[in-house]
């Protein structure tokens, strides 16, 4: 029997995926596979795109470590594609590699002021409170009425962690720098923004649910965003189990709002829902955030909206754009520059002319864009490998498809890089961390410390 060896770059749950499902698909040909990853840890935005108060999320991570730990895959952390091995050297080794690098870069907005000081992108705020290693360890929480522009689930998580009391996290794996950096924020404040209607929703019904729980926190709607009349919502959307429960969820909060002002008590916090409406500009002044200027929409009656000419200021003082994900360019492969992905057909990578380029394959974010679950990921992931296996006469022939030259090469080259046992060794320390102070885990943050750890130097 022939054997076939694959590299896959990106070991997060695209990457790993793809090799578990190489590992049991049907195929006239041995494998083995080799999975690197430019951070010491594994499961990318798993572990740093998952708010830490989502531990039931981060329950994926168990059947990922399965994967990881059957003894069929040899994982090198800390390896960056580009710098400490190039396509050159893939195809040297490989008979054919699949990009698995994810989207972490936030997708631009572009409307004036968007660039102003205290406008931020929402990836940039997750990688900081999830402890990405290569992000600053502080954060500038200083604004006491902040704005988010999204209706998504990140939208959601972005929102839930910046009005959330930091003591309220100390359960989780919350490291210990963004713990004390929330701990001082001074938020009041919290105004998130659709450009549509509350029907129209991105969230699922959980994620906005969690949100109306946090502790000390008022949820505010706006009335007029409920009375808009729209054939679409009513004849299309209300068949939508989901939606309806948003709609209840936001019902109840409605009525308990209306409780409230009848009582006049109030939490120290407020998070106001601003439906319809669109940004337009970010207001600055002396080149600060000083407010959103959004124009009121309306249903156009087939989903989208139309523009009404009225317009409102939102004082606030910092901004945060929760509007997707965008992916990156890598050396050597092609790159479409407007969608954020790495042109292919089914997973097969095309040059510029759009044909097929032997031997590289895409899967995930990377290659379909930032949409869609896990659920998503495993078919994505499937679909790439029928045509891998599909392929098998146009592979690559390495020249030197020995095991121990990766190991080698990196050595050569001086690379710190990590294996599954070192990664075994961080996540026992960041368990022990935690359990000293009664905490699930609290994660190690600098690179170099982490990557002491993972080779137990």
């Amino acid at each position: 029997m022939s054997k076939m060896r694959l590299a896959i770059v990106g070991a997060g749950p695209a990457g790993i995926y793809a090799a578990d499902l190489l590992l049991k698909a049907e195929r006239d040909f041995e494998v083995e596979i080799d999975l690197f990853e430019q951070l010491p840890a594994p499961y990318g935005l798993v572990r740093y795109g998952v708010s830490p108060d989502h531990p039931r999320i981060k329950g994926i991570i168990s059947a990922l470590r399965d994967v990881l730990d059957s003894g069929q895959i040899r994982y090198f952390g800390n390896v960056r594609y580009g710098r400490d091995i190039t396509l050159e050297d893939l195809k040297r080794h490989y008979n054919a590699v699949i990009f698995s690098t994810g989207a972490i870069r936030d997708a631009n907005l572009n409307i004036p002021g968007i660039d102003a000081e205290a406008s931020y992108g929402a990836a940039d705020y997750v990688s900081w409170f999830d402890g990405h290693p290569d992000v600053p360890r502080t954060w500038p929480l200083e604004a006491e009425s902040v704005g988010v522009i999204g209706n998504g689930n990140v939208a959601l998580d972005v929102s839930r962690m910046l009005i959330k009391h930091a003591d309220d996290l100390l359960p989780t794996e919350i490291p210990q720098n963004v713990y004390e950096g929330l701990k001082e924020n001074p938020i009041q404040e919290l105004h998130l923004f659709g450009r549509r209607g509350p029907k129209y929703v991105k969230f699922t019904p959980l994620e906005l649910r969690e949100l109306g729980e946090v502790r000390d926190v008022d949820m505010i709607v706006d009335e007029r965003d409920f009375d808009r009349e729209d054939a679409y919502a009513d004849e299309v959307l209300a068949k939508n189990k989901q939606i309806t429960v948003i709609t209840r969820i936001m019902d109840k909060w409605r009525a308990e709002q209306a409780e409230r002002e009848a009582s006049g008590e109030r939490a120290s916090r407020r998070l106001h829902m601003h439906f319809w409406s669109k940004p337009v500009e970010v207001v600055v002044e002396d080149g600060r955030v000083a407010g959103l200027k959004i124009e009121r929409t309306a249903p156009d009656g087939e989903g989208g909206v139309v523009d009404t000419g009225e317009f409102e200021v939102i004082p606030m003082q910092a901004l945060y754009r929760a509007v997707g994900y965008f992916g990156s360019p890598l050396d050597e492969i092609p790159f479409d520059d407007a969608k954020g992905v790495i042109p292919n057909t089914q997973g097969r990578v095309l040059d510029l002319e759009g044909e097929q380029i032997p031997g590289i394959y895409a899967t995930g974010w990377i290659k379909r864009g930032p949409v869609g679950l896990i659920g998503h990921t495993k078919s994505d992931a499937m679909e790439t490998l029928e045509c891998l296996i599909e392929d098998q006469a146009s592979w690559w022939q390495p020249e030197v498809p020995e095991l121990d030259a990766i190991p080698a090469l990196l050595h050569e080259r001086d690379v710190p890089y990590t294996t599954i046992d070192g990664w075994h060794r961080l996540d026992e320390h960041e368990l022990a961390l935690g359990a000293e102070e009664g905490r699930t885990r609290i994660k190690v943050v600098p690179r170099d410390e982490m990557t002491r750890i993972s080779r137990a130097e």
